[in-house]
């Protein structure tokens, strides 16, 4: 049973004659010419993909990229001890850098739009998944390059371990003299070529690619201790990007949780929110469309951060009317604002979606620590007519309970949900049992 799971999972099932494999990687290292020409378009329609947020245009760019030669030959010459073959295939690969760089800076240069959109960001902060895309995707390529039949993996290889894109960036960086964009985007492009060829170099390994001749032991645990010691160098940073990035998502998916329980579900129009996470400590800055917020209630909102487990963290409340028309006027004329009848029509449509929408789960809980004999609770808005001419509405809370709450109970209930609804008037019923 072993050694028929061995042979089907045997790499050496249709592998192409191992002469013509290093003949095919030789040829695709140069840069010179024609592939000179094609990589310096390709920079340019993926400069052009980041700069108008074209996801089908970035992935044609890496299509027709030449990038990944040097770096696979770069892999086998490791494998094989062959320092010829990896001077050569560094060489070209940093010859393909500076020239990438110097297009997508120049393109970037000249370009008249240079809003920062979120496929440039996308590339300024590799972390750990990054590592392991370049990784696995490099084994996926090489492996491919030495079947028979090439097949399909090779262009979607292309498009995962996107070598294009982050150099482009890094040229978008230098273009606006932003240098955090550069570093970061540089990074993650050199954590893509350096995986690439440590996926290369254990495929070449493995299927036994013939060492060059006359090489000592020495130079061999050279090679061995130095690839070890870049894997390394390479990881560390990344799992701190990826720690970081998990983070940050973990953060903000409780403060989305405290805004909507606490505002949200209750009607309040959110007019913007800015979360910051480089202050200390960590500041929230909220503003409302109507509701205005008196001391005490904000202290108690700071208060009850805690017990979303939103630590070292402040809470703002803009209430100044000139900062509100100063940040509407600010979104206004950088154009990300675009308000017409349409969009007043959809705002309100939520306002009124969310004055009628209450959190029965909370509440039930809430209401239970207080009135542990109530089962079960539904809350919501119902019109009334007041006469022939008019309507009013008001929240009409139906519980369920073994037992019937005493008059004054009711009152206590009613008192309590007015408070905690922020609602004049509420009706409570008791539901019927069948």
């Amino acid at each position: 049973m072993i050694n028929k799971i061995l042979n089907f999972t045997d790499l050496h099932f249709r592998e192409e004659d191992k002469q013509k494999v290093l003949e095919n990687v030789k040829s695709n290292i140069s840069f010179r010419g024609s592939n000179l020409w094609v990589l310096a378009c390709a920079i340019v329609i993926a400069s052009i993909g980041l700069n108008v947020n074209s996801t089908a245009v970035i992935i044609g760019a890496m299509l027709i990229s030449p990038l990944m030669g040097p770096i696979i030959g770069a892999g086998f010459g490791l494998g094989m001890y062959d320092s010829e073959l990896v001077k050569k295939s560094l060489k070209n690969l940093l010859i393909a850098t500076i020239v990438s760089l110097v297009v997508s800076t120049t393109y970037f240069y000249l370009s008249p739009f240079k809003e920062t959109q979120s496929e440039l960001l996308a590339r300024t902060s590799p972390n750990i998944y990054d590592l392991l895309i370049a990784f696995f995707g490099g084994l996926v390529g090489v492996i491919a390059i030495t079947r028979v039949e090439k097949g399909n993996p090779i262009p979607g290889v292309a498009i995962a371990t996107a070598l294009m894109p982050p150099l482009c960036t890094a040229g978008y960086g230098l273009a606006i003299g932003n240098y955090k964009f550069f570093l970061g985007a540089l990074f993650l492009y050199t954590i893509n070529c350096v995986f690439i060829c440590i996926s290369t170099f254990l495929i070449v390994k493995y299927l036994n690619y013939p060492a060059v001749k006359q090489v000592n032991a020495r130079r061999q645990k050279q090679i061995k201790y130095g690839m070890t010691a870049l894997t390394l160098v390479m990881m560390i940073p990344s799992i701190f990007f990826a720690y970081n990035l998990f983070d940050e998502k973990k953060y903000n998916q409780k403060v989305n949780e405290f805004i909507e329980n606490e505002f949200t579900d209750k009607g309040y129009t959110i007019l913007y929110k800015k979360i910051n996470l480089k202050t200390n400590p960590k500041k929230i800055d909220l503003a409302f469309l109507r509701k205005k917020f008196n001391t005490e209630e904000i202290t108690s909102l700071n208060k009850s951060l805690i017990n979303y487990n939103i630590e070292n963290t402040k809470l703002n409340i803009s209430q100044d009317t000139t900062d509100i028309k100063k940040y509407i006027l600010d979104q206004i004329n950088s154009g990300k604002t675009n308000l017409d009848a349409k969009d007043i029509t959809i705002t309100q449509l939520k306002n009124e979606i969310a004055s009628n929408k209450y959190n029965n789960k909370r509440l039930l809980d809430e209401i239970k620590i207080i009135f542990p004999e109530v089962d079960n609770i539904s809350i919501s808005n119902h019109s009334f007519n007041k006469n022939t001419d008019s309507s009013y509405v008001l929240p009409v809370l139906i519980y369920e309970s073994k037992t019937n709450l005493s008059e004054l109970s009711k009152q206590k209930l009613k008192l309590w949900l007015q408070k905690r609804l922020s609602k004049d008037k509420i009706e409570i019923y008791k539901q019927e049992s069948n």
